[in-house]
């Protein structure tokens, strides 16, 4: 019977089942429950990263180790999803494993050992110490539920198996864990941290995992006898979790340990600016402080006369809330005064956006868009202290993103149509309409706006892709190009040559090799064919008749020429110059033999070479010239500013730098490609002021870097 080639026979899926097909199911639902609960400790782990590698940053005691914190953060975030991705695909194969493996076989799953073995780097003793000093917590604390899991994982599969076999063991969660993280390139103090939250907020919870990986398999009659585990009942996560339950619980309870007290010492720097909110009324009116919910109101009412962004004049904030205090005043006959906590937090606000509309990485058709963003910002900061030290808040994040999306923004005429412009614009509009003291608005909107930005990264990656692609492409043909180019000269410089078959070589044949060093390669057998071959045509129209080889070159007339008919052909080559050329070639191999050439012989004095794709020349730097320096240090990603005239700004993103000639790529935001220069090129920009280096880290935690720090010399100036 025929079979199509796409019909699989029923009988024959049969015989290569998959290994999640010989597991249990509810072992398949174990996996199901216990990745879920990872994914979740991932998230958390992840969300936390940030907070603690920005505070390794800020008590760094080093420029260096300042930077080294800074790009772990960066890197983590573009990492992030992958990282996920891997950790889970390393699960879900283990557990397969588990369905493949059969009684006796030896262990699929690789056995994992964090003992130093001698002569390791001490990089990898320091990981190897931690890693050890972790397991040895988890088991010490949860190796009683991990043994009964165990146990009752062999007695499900029928097989004898032990801790390294268990895809919920320490080892193997830590292997997976090392594995997903081989793409980070952090340092051995950044990896070190990475596994620390990972025993914070994975590791910390095996109770939870061994006690519902336990009670699944009970619910189906495995091994019920054994005596079930007591659960660690403010361990893990669910500690965390009661921890900040208890907090929102009560007002009268500080928020978290770092926003109160972070705010706390902010305030301790801020006291010199109090004062610049405040009525302006006689002394002598009794002073009342305005309640929160007042003064919410008040920012409420200013929130709806924010101007437009194309307004020139400056909103000043304080001013705008001091002279509605002061209309409330006269009402009430009392002086309506703001209270410490509330002025600093206005006041840092306000000295927030003055950096913030005074950067450089921000586009200026941006900064009005995001100075109508500083009521809503106050109201959070005012609602939540805690917004000055969480980096994830909703609202703060949300900034980050509008700052970052816009940063490789180039200006234009008609930026008002733009499709980033009219988001962002949306994005802002909808705060200064809608948000009153509900903060939630900001993750809504921080959730559609990510999804924008995200629907735009994509897109750009791929063209980006495309660029480098294409560019690698150009400059693998330009190398190409120079490798025949030389091969030629090398041939023919000097040489005294009939001027057709210089023409010929030079023309026709250089394709010929171009095109076989590129398909095939330079040491190919195409190539070096097609090399015999020319020298070959050289010697065959050099030969005197009374010479020896003259004699026989009507004997090897037939290969030469099919050999370069062939060439040819694979390159395409005009059939009607073809012809031509053979016609002159037989005509110059006839003459050769009876002494004579109208040909006209050349001697060949002027070098050959591609006209196209040449690269322009220019002077060159000293090797120590500090700019080109700095131009050997720009990082691929990063952003940059050129201003080659007063009118023109161009942002674009480094996306390679192309060996052998060291050209350095750069796209736009969309992925197309823009500009091309050379190291030389880019340090003389540098000098020249044409060139600028974007600061691509978190425009909120720049500013408040900025703020605080000349708070600092303000305050040990007094």
């Amino acid at each position: 019977m025929h079979i199509d080639e796409k019909v699989v026979p029923i009988n024959k899926a049969q015989t290569t089942p998959s290994p999640l097909a010989r597991l249990p199911v509810v072992l398949l639902q174990v996996r199901d429950k216990v990745a879920q609960q990872l994914q979740q400790g991932l998230q958390e782990l992840f969300d936390n990263a940030d907070d603690t590698l920005f505070e390794m940053a800020d008590k760094a005691r080093s420029n260096a180790d300042h930077h080294i914190f800074f790009e772990a953060m960066r890197d983590l975030r573009l990492k992030r999803k992958n990282f996920e991705r891997v950790f889970m695909e390393q699960l879900f194969a283990a557990f397969a494993n588990l369905g493949r493996t059969g009684h006796g076989d030896p262990h699929l799953v690789p056995v994992v050992s964090y003992e130093a073995a001698p002569g390791t780097s001490k990089d990898d003793l320091e990981k190897a110490v931690a890693l050890e000093a972790m397991l040895g917590r988890v088991r010490h604390r949860d190796g009683l539920a991990l043994g009964q899991l165990t146990a009752r994982l062999s007695a499900l599969l029928g097989k004898p198996l032990d801790e390294r076999d268990n895809p919920l063991g320490p080892a193997l969660l830590c292997e997976f864990f090392l594995r997903a993280g081989r793409s980070l390139g952090v340092e051995i103090r950044v990896k070190l941290i990475m596994l620390k939250l990972f025993e914070k907020y994975v590791l910390s919870d095996a109770d939870q995992l061994f006690g519902e990986a336990n009670q699944l398999l009970v619910a189906t009659g495995v091994l019920p006898e054994l005596k079930a585990v007591p659960s660690r009942r403010l361990g893990g996560r669910a500690a965390r979790e009661q921890q900040h339950e208890g907090r929102l619980a009560s007002v009268d309870q500080p928020l978290d340990e770092n926003g109160q007290e972070a705010f706390a010492a902010l305030q301790k720097l801020l006291a010199g600016e109090r004062g610049s909110v405040a009525p302006t009324l006689e002394a002598s009116a009794e002073p009342q402080s305005i309640a929160p919910r007042d003064l919410l109101r008040l920012l409420s009412h200013l929130q709806q006369y924010v101007p437009e962004p194309e307004v020139e004049d400056d909103f000043d904030l304080r001013n705008q809330l001091g002279q509605l205090l002061t209309r409330v005043s006269v009402k009430s006959g009392k002086s309506r005064v703001v209270e410490d906590a509330d002025e600093d937090a206005i006041n840092l606000i306000a000295l927030l956006f003055e950096f913030i509309l005074d950067d450089c990485t921000v586009p200026d058709a941006f900064k009005g868009l995001i100075a109508r963003l500083q009521i809503p910002l106050v109201k959070v900061a005012l609602l939540d202290k805690s917004f000055f030290s969480r980096t994830h808040h909703p609202a703060r994040r949300l900034l980050n993103e509008i700052a970052a999306a816009a940063m490789g923004w180039s200006p234009h005429a008609d930026y008002q149509r733009d499709s980033l412009y009219l988001q962002i614009e949306q994005v802002v509009q909808c705060l200064l309409n809608d948000f009153v003291e509900d903060p939630t608005i900001f993750s809504q909107l921080l959730a559609q706006f990510t999804a924008f930005t995200g629907d735009e990264r994509r897109r750009s990656e791929l063209l980006e892709q495309h660029t480098r692609e294409a560019e690698e492409g150009r400059v693998r043909t330009q190398a190409a190009r120079e490798r025949v180019a030389d091969l030629l000269n090398r041939r023919l410089l000097g040489k005294v040559l009939p001027q057709s078959v210089v023409q010929f070589l030079q023309q026709a044949w250089s394709q010929v090799l171009l095109l076989a060093s590129l398909k095939h390669g330079e040491q190919s057998v195409q190539s070096q064919a097609a090399v015999r071959t020319m020298d070959e045509l050289i010697w065959s129209v050099g030969l005197q008749k009374d010479t020896e080889a003259g004699r026989h070159l009507l004997e090897q007339l037939p290969g030469l020429l099919t050999a370069l008919r062939n060439g040819l052909t694979s390159a395409a080559f005009d059939s009607f110059s073809m012809r031509e050329f053979f016609v002159r070639l037989q005509a110059m191999h006839v003459q050769s033999a009876e002494g004579e050439s109208t040909d006209t012989p050349i001697k060949v004095r002027e070098p050959f070479s591609f006209s196209a794709g040449l690269p322009d020349s220019m002077e060159s730097l000293p090797s120590d010239d500090p700019d080109l320096l700095k131009a050997h240090q720009l990082r691929i990603g990063g952003w940059f500013e050129f201003r080659p005239d007063e009118g023109t700004r161009l942002r674009c993103k480094l996306t390679a730098i192309m060996a052998p000639a060291n050209s350095y790529i750069f796209v736009n935001r969309t992925g197309l490609k823009v500009l091309e220069k050379t190291a030389d090129q880019l340090a003389m920009a540098f000098k020249h002021g044409a060139l600028r280096t974007l600061d691509d880290r978190l425009l909120f935690d720049r500013a408040l870097a900025c703020v605080v720090g000349n708070l600092r010399e303000l305050n040990r100036g007094k």
